[in-house]
């Protein structure tokens, strides 16, 4: 048996001597209950002390205050004894004032950034539905094509698919690049796929020349003028330019195209007139670029003629992404799908700096000139703040610009033929994000274009090397 020393109290009678335990349980219950009883009791003073500061210092209590003070002003002069009294009351009265001010003051404070995260929220949510609502929704995508390769390693990775469609509509005789009437219809001129992959840690721009030779496939008619597809099915060919893809079938006839070509999952359509360039560059007032040599076009005259570090404005920026038979330059598509790189770069830099993202009427006429100018799908505010916070976030040795590889020398149908074992490292390392292949690498024997005359051959040389100086970082 135990000795008493190792006995609970709750187990024995007074006279400490063990007792059933039926007694035992029920002592147990009455000693539970009196500690919830003394918990009670100690919130119950808890909040009671409370009740009492906020008593203290409510309006009522400090105007009850204040009305005490003012009627010991107009009393007789207390003796030493009441003036030890007052001067107390006087501190309390002090304190009590200065903790309502602060209480005051938090709450007012508290409501004004309240007030501001609601109208920020609010604000940000209603100024992206208007501004969406601006944009012209198209149908180019599809996300399940069996095109697509490596779809698991491209899960979360953004690829817009820009397309620079120069209709001519707007377009005065004095641009010298037609009209509306006298060249109808939609045309490709740029053709770029913005690669970013899901870690967001780079982003590769990939350029397509115009005349890049394709097979293209069936496609339905795309009516420009309605922005949609015909029930009209144009049977594919065998040997095209990549610019008729969108001239025959529009946004998703292209976009078929570039995802044959690629194995990408296009998720982005991206349509843009290059007439609406000049609102886009005038609303963010100039756009700085860097010229290396005077662009001087035989077709829209003296372009640019300054060199190093110019802003231009919007009339130039329209001339400088489209001149395609400037002096000097080696071969027309490669010039300008440099100059195009360049100027997309400059811009997007320009609408994410601090002049533009902090002034609300830049931003908010930017952004109403590019909707105005644009069509696509899967587009809106969100999507391209994806893509114009990548490119400006990342160092610029993190943004590769790069031309499609092809061999650098036009075949006897004026076409620029792909070399496609370097397209497949190519898009081999964008869908597996991996380092990209060098594009200075050397053509395979098997794939180099042959010369279909002597003329040919001695610019073979020239185009070359433009085309790999174009396929470096931009």
């Amino acid at each position: 048996m135990p000795s008493r020393a190792e006995l609970d109290p709750l187990t024995m009678t007074d006279e400490m001597e063990a007792i059933d335990e039926a007694t035992q349980y029920r002592r147990k219950i009455d000693h539970t209950l009196a500690r919830f009883s003394a918990a009670h009791d100690e919130g119950n003073a808890e909040e009671a002390k409370r009740r009492e500061r906020r008593d203290r210092l409510s309006p009522a209590s400090l105007i009850e205050s204040t009305r005490t003070a003012l009627q010991r002003v107009v009393t007789p002069t207390p003796s030493p004894e009441e003036e030890v009294d007052a001067e107390q009351t006087r501190l309390q009265e002090k304190k009590a004032r200065k903790i309502e001010r602060s209480v005051r003051f938090g709450r007012i404070a508290a409501a004004v950034v309240a007030g501001l995260v609601f109208l920020g929220i609010g604000g940000a949510w209603g100024a992206q539905t208007y501004f969406d609502a601006k944009f012209t929704q198209i149908s180019a995508l599809d996300e399940n094509s069996s095109d697509i390769q490596d779809a698991d390693a491209q899960a979360n990775d953004e690829n817009f698919l820009m397309v620079g469609s120069d209709t001519r509509d707007g377009a005065s005789a004095e641009e010298g690049v037609g009209t509306a009437d006298s060249n109808p219809g939609a045309r490709s001129d740029t053709v770029m796929v913005a690669h970013i992959p899901a870690d967001r840690q780079r982003v590769v721009v990939t350029s397509f020349p115009r005349d890049l030779e394709i097979a293209r496939p069936d496609c339905q008619r795309w009516d420009p003028a309605q922005s949609k597809t015909t029930d009209e099915k144009v049977a594919g060919q065998k040997i095209a330019k990549l610019n008729t893809a969108y001239a025959v079938g529009g946004p998703p006839c292209i976009t078929k195209v570039i995802q044959q070509i690629t194995g990408l999952r296009i998720n982005h359509f991206v349509g843009i007139d290059f007439n609406g360039f000049k609102a886009m560059v005038d609303a963010v007032h100039g756009v700085t670029i860097h010229n290396e040599i005077p662009i001087d076009d035989t077709t829209l005259g003296k372009v640019l003629l300054e060199t190093g570090d110019v802003t231009i404005s919007g009339d130039q920026a329209l001339n400088f992404v489209r001149a395609r038979h400037v002096k000097g330059d080696p071969t027309s598509d490669y010039g300008r799908i440099k100059r195009q790189q360049e100027f997309i770069g400059a811009l997007l830099k320009k609408v994410m700096s601090s002049d533009v993202v902090l002034d609300p009427g830049k931003l908010s006429d930017f952004i109403t000139a590019f909707a105005n100018a644009t069509f696509g799908d899967n587009l809106g505010v969100k999507q391209m703040m994806t893509l114009a916070q990548s490119m400006k976030g990342l160092d610029q040795s993190k943004i590769t610009f790069l031309t499609v590889p092809t061999v650098g020398l036009p075949n006897n149908r004026g076409n620029e033929v792909l070399v496609r074992s370097k397209a497949q490292a190519l898009f081999d390392a964008l869908r597996n994000n991996t380092s990209l292949p060098d594009p200075n690498a050397p053509i395979p024997v098997s794939e180099q274009g042959q010369p279909t005359s002597t003329s040919k051959s001695k610019t073979s040389t020239s185009k070359s090397t433009t085309s790999r100086k174009t396929s470096t970082t931009g």
